[in-house]
């Protein structure tokens, strides 16, 4: 694959994670529904071994919410394409 074409693929994700990341529903997701619903969600709540850099997609010292939203999900995006380009680097030499 040509470095152009990866390059317009990263711009372009960046481009839709800083556009639609302010979209996304603050609902919970089905799975933390039913924990809720049911009445063990806190069961499920335990201090992480390793802690988010990002917490639920605030960015540490910005005040407007949906401007730290847009940048978790370029930050999030960013963090994917560099670890899966390293996997394809590793695999590639091989």
């Amino acid at each position: 694959m040509k470095k152009k074409h990866l390059l317009f693929g990263l711009l372009a994700s960046l481009l839709l994670a800083l556009i639609l990341s302010p979209f996304a529903s603050r609902l919970p997701d089905g799975l933390e529904r039913v924990a809720e619903d049911k009445g063990f969600l806190e069961k499920g709540e335990v201090k992480p071994i390793i802690p988010s850099p990002i917490p639920d997609y605030s960015w540490p010292g910005l005040k407007n919410e949906k401007l730290a939203t847009s940048f978790a999900g370029m930050a999030g995006t960013l963090i994917v394409f560099g670890i899966s380009y390293g996997i394809a680097a590793l695999i590639k030499k091989k």
